[in-house]
């Protein structure tokens, strides 16, 4: 600039000289020692970062970006700076050891790689030579153990002064050296940089010149996050680089705040373990603790369920109380039958706690028992007739039942036991000569009031105790909300083995509307049930997500063809629970309804929190997320995300939910290791917490997402998934109509990602095609091996999918080793039935209807098929016992013999069905 010859010493070599020694001396002995060393370091690293993140990771990553910048106080900087020196390491260090911290506290993973940059000047000759040297290196650390901050600090400090002496191999050669897996929607190796500049450029003063540093308003990031500090005279400045694709601006502000509240603990008390270094800000803890768990009501706590059904009696007692089918009941006859019933109890020994089992079918008795139950001061436990004879003989022998109450019909369904029987039918006559006046009441609201069994991970199921106080304390947090009133009219849909009956019986009984109980056929066949919700006029339904489909489903058709189905709903409210909830699904019903009528609600609950937890209407503007919002806790409930250290994690994190109030029950009968693994003390208050197995995460504004079962998240080639995300992605495919992804491990050790798929009717879904339209959406990672057609997911009687009864992939065998052909017209007659009802090119006559992947509501087409081919009623109950071809045609055969004039019809080519597997 001035004309003047420079006063810098003459450099000894060129960049360009410097790039042929690197690339000379970079080869045999030195780069193999180089190799060694980085493959030691990163064999079986895992591919990706997990975080937790706004949106799903885009399936090609875009580098579109955004940044943030943040300043620590001078005063912070300076207890970091002289932790550093105590502890014998660099500011580097200990800043990278904590940002190490943070990741593991939001991703929950122990084994994270982060890249750095480093100057990679280590030789003099190079020191005052312009040019790009810049190196990355990948620093591994394991965080398994839960080491306290200063033996982490150690630990990265080997790590870091290992890696600077292998700095010389450039990233890109030992990208290529290391052949990671690779995909598109992330870069290889790491996600996630770290750096810290010691030495910031402020002004530089010239001769008639002044060069400052001018700012970039950047909108692109080089990976997913950045965290780039700078050691300024005044104190530290950091500065977040973020993809866009995958955080929210919000998510990093409150990042900054977690990593200056972890940076102020570790100062504080560096010998902390990391798992329990305090991290949330003051503001966010209050939040996450208090406000959004401010749920305490005011109810009357000492009446019981059958106290409250009796002041409803006083009040309508000539209000229709129940229906089923072509009897009904009034208020006051149903209270006088029960009353009969109850002084019944009470001469066999029924009083307070006394365990009384229930066999019986759909019927106004069922009810009546129930309410008889309550009166006497027992507890029923329901023993489902359906349920395998090894389920029964279980719970029969688990809850060493006093009375079991049960029709004649019933009896043979019963396993062994010591209990005293009662047939409400053929026992009717002695029952009703007892007095129909309410008995004295003997039970308080801590008794208990039922257990229900529910599926256990170690295959046994286990009893949950639920008292009156549980059921009573329900209804009164809600019945603002819904407006409980006695012009409403429910269905008893579900089995009284499922706690949803417990929602439904009540709900209307206790605020004197009407309940229709539903035959079980009914509730098997959508076009039946629908009919029903018409001609009842009913007002409130509750449904699993997988039956509320069915009906929206049907109702599409309806109008569309000649059904002789009425078209005339009156529901204000549809409830959901028992499952996840896929939105996108109610796209039909929004479309044809709306959203305000009926309103729909979403309700998370589990049996042992009694029924439900939270609570969250729906709207049409709810179908532009994918997410599964259960909302908020209801009144007197408290929902936590904490971590396996009890303690709250931010907002976004996923974690375990765990329930605490008023609503947690008991625990378990006879399971006394499980109830205190379960049901454990709150770390907050003086009171229980039941931990859910859940995983979930609160939103921003306070609600909940539900994630999915905990051991519903996969890790696939080290890759942790959440079928949830590619399940919600699934759905918003226009011509999908229901899917579920899961795990399979047909062979072992070889894990596959299968979903199987419900099309649209009239869609022409293949593999490839859903095969392309996740690869543009999803990382390679997370598309499955494998899609299934189905044409209808199979549900258990309760309504939920029923995962277990999902088939293998591949259905294809072999001719010579297991398919045996149709022998008689009978079985030619059922193989053509089965191919056709389950999908399925080959079916020979000793293959199980179930295996092949019939369920409970394919079994009902199955029946009804039989009936139009063969003339003959085959029960329900034989084809669960005569599953294969031909032991159903024996079946068929013996009912031939006992009805001469069956007469096999014609075999008739079928339409040859497309493969159903890929």
């Amino acid at each position: 600039l001035q004309g003047q010859p420079s006063p810098l010493t003459p450099l000894p070599i060129q960049y360009a000289d410097f790039a042929l020694w690197q690339r000379q001396w970079l080869q045999g002995d030195v780069l193999e020692k180089q190799l060694s060393y980085w493959r030691e370091q990163l064999t079986d690293a895992p591919n990706l970062l997990s975080l937790p993140t706004d949106r799903p990771r885009p399936g090609v990553q875009t580098f579109v970006g955004a940044y943030q910048e943040f300043a620590l106080s001078a005063e912070l900087t300076s207890h970091l700076t002289k932790l550093s020196q105590e502890q014998e390491v660099t500011l580097f260090m200990t800043l990278l050891a904590a940002f190490y911290t943070l990741l593991y506290r939001y991703s929950g993973q122990e084994d994270i790689l982060i890249g750095s940059p480093i100057a990679n000047r280590n030789r003099s000759e190079i020191e005052g030579l312009i040019g790009f040297f810049v190196n990355t290196l990948v620093m591994r650390t394991h965080l398994g153990g839960n080491p306290s901050f200063d033996s982490l600090l150690t630990r990265v400090r080997e790590i870091a002064m290992d890696a600077y002496a292998h700095q010389d191999l450039p990233l890109e050669m030992l990208v290529e050296a290391l052949q990671p897996e690779r995909d598109l929607s992330y870069t290889p190796l790491f996600q996630v940089m770290f750096s810290l500049q010691n030495e910031s450029f402020s002004q530089v003063n010239l001769q008639g010149l002044t060069i400052s540093q001018l700012t970039v308003e950047r909108h692109t990031s080089k990976f997913d996050l950045t965290l780039a500090m700078e050691n300024r005279t005044d104190g530290l400045v950091g500065m977040w680089e973020y993809s866009t694709d995958l955080f929210d601006a919000s998510t990093i502000e409150r990042m900054t705040g977690h990593l200056v509240t972890l940076l102020e603990s570790i100062v504080s008390n560096p010998q902390q373990p990391i798992a329990q270094l305090p991290l949330l800000t003051d503001i966010e803890q209050q939040q996450l603790l208090v406000d959004w768990n401010q749920t305490q009501i005011d109810y009357s706590q000492d009446k019981c369920i059958h106290q409250l059904f009796e002041e409803i009696v006083e009040q309508t007692p000539d209000a229709i109380a129940l229906v089923c089918e072509n009897q009904q009941l009034t208020y006051c006859e149903l209270n006088r039958q029960a009353n009969q019933l109850a002084h019944h109890l009470r001469s066999l020994g029924v009083t307070a706690d006394t365990l009384v089992g229930l066999c019986l079918e759909r019927s106004l008795e069922m009810v009546v028992a129930i309410l008889g139950i309550l009166k006497a001061g027992g507890a029923y436990v329901p023993i489902d007739p359906d349920y395998p004879t090894e389920r029964l003989s279980f719970i029969v022998e688990d809850a060493q039942l006093s009375v079991i109450l049960t029709q004649q019909k019933l009896l043979e369904s019963l396993p062994q036991h010591q209990a005293r029987v009662v047939c409400l039918d053929s026992d009717g006559e002695t029952i009703t000569q007892n007095s129909q006046s309410n008995p004295q009441n003997t039970a308080t609201a801590n008794n208990l009031a039922y257990i229900i069994y529910t599926s256990g991970s170690t295959g046994q199921p286990k009893g949950v105790l639920v008292n009156h106080s549980n059921v009573v304390r329900l209804f009164t947090a809600t019945e603002s909300w819904y407006n409980f009133n006695s012009e409403d009219v429910w269905t008893l849909f579900h089995s009284i083995a499922f706690d949803f009956s417990v929602w439904e019986m009540w709900g209307a009984l206790l605020y004197g509307g009407k309940l229709v109980v539903v035959p079980y056929l009914v509730t098997r066949s959508p076009e039946s049930f629908y009919q029903l919700l018409c001609q009842e006029k009913v007002t409130v339904l509750n449904q699993t997500p997988s039956a509320f489909r069915q009906l929206i489903q049907l109702e599409e058709g309806i109008g569309n063809r000649e059904q002789g189905i009425a078209n005339d709903l009156k529901l204000r409210l549809v409830i959901f629970g028992g499952e996840a909830l896929e939105i996108n699904s109610l796209q039909p019903w929004f479309e044809r309804h709306g959203d305000q009528q009926p309103q729909l609600v979403n309700m998370y609950g589990i049996t042992e929190t009694t029924v439900h937890v939270t609570y969250r209407p729906l709207s049409l503007a709810d179908l532009d997320s994918a997410a599964s919002v259960i909302g908020r806790p209801i009144p007197d409930l408290q929902m936590y995300v904490l971590d396996e250290y009890l303690q709250p994690v931010p907002i976004g994190v996923p974690r375990e939910m765990y329930v605490g109030g008023a609503g947690v029950t008991r625990g378990y009968l006879n399971r006394d290791e499980l109830t205190t693994q379960r049901f454990i003390s709150s770390p907050f208050n003086n009171s229980k917490l039941y931990k859910t197995g859940d995983l979930a995460r609160y939103l921003p504004n306070g609600e909940l997402e539900y994630l999915g079962r905990i051991d519903n998240q996969v890790k696939i080639r080290g890759f942790r998934i959440e079928l949830g995300e590619i399940e919600a992605l699934l759905t918003q495919h226009p011509d999908i109509w229901e899917t579920v992804v899961l795990v399979r491990e047909d062979e072992p050790g070889d894990k596959r990602l299968v979903a199987y798929i419900v099309p649209q009717s009239n869609s022409s879904l293949t593999s490839v095609q859903l095969r392309q339209y996740l690869k543009a959406k999803l990382p390679e990672y997370m598309v499955p091996n494998a899609f299934v057609i189905l044409e209808s997911l199979p549900l258990t009687d309760n309504g939920k999918i029923n995962r277990r009864a999902l088939p293998a992939p591949d259905l294809h065998r072999e001719l010579t080793e297991t398919y045996v052909a149709p022998r008689t017209p009978v079985e030619e007659i059922l193989v053509q039935i089965w191919g056709q009802i389950l999908n399925v090119e080959q079916v020979g006559i000793n293959d199980d209807f179930f295996e092949l992947g019939g369920h409970s509501l394919l079994a009902t087409q199955l029946v009804s098929r039989i009936r139009n081919s063969f003339q003959v009623e085959l029960p329900l109950r034989e084809l669960f016992k005569a599953a294969t071809v031909a032991q159903l045609a024996d079946c068929i055969e013996q009912l031939k013999q006992q009805s001469p004039e069956l007469t096999v019809p014609k075999i008739v080519p079928r339409r040859k069905k497309r493969s159903n597997t890929s």
